[in-house]
């Protein structure tokens, strides 16, 4: 079975904590994003993470962040163009409940 997600490139410092463990076949698959601390939710947003094609247009999405597990789920709410680049982007304005900020903006470049 081929993969169907194929991650072109990663930036921020996050290129050895990307990891890809599953294969699927739809063009509507949910992100999850682990954290190691628990985050201000106010901080968890479609202005702070967002997927976007890569000429900067976003694709709508519904954000949820799970506080027992820690980690962010992003969802799209239409699907990927099969063969086009994506750009999932994690800013530095997410932030910890006790207001600590990443320390670099993360992106992620996905291919369907």
């Amino acid at each position: 079975m081929a993969n169907y997600v194929e991650i072109e490139g990663v930036t921020g410092g996050a290129e050895d904590l990307v990891k890809q463990n599953m294969k699927f076949r739809t063009g509507k698959f949910v992100w999850r994003v682990s954290f190691t601390a628990p985050l201000n939710p106010a901080s968890v947003n479609n202005m702070n993470l967002y997927v976007t094609t890569m000429d900067d247009k976003p694709l709508k999405t519904a954000i949820r962040y799970d506080t027992l597990e820690n980690y962010i789920e992003i969802e799209p709410l239409e699907a990927y163009a099969q063969n086009e680049s994506y750009l999932l982007t994690i800013t530095k304005n997410v932030e910890s409940r006790g207001g600590q900020k990443l320390k670099n903006e993360i992106k992620l470049k996905f291919r369907i």
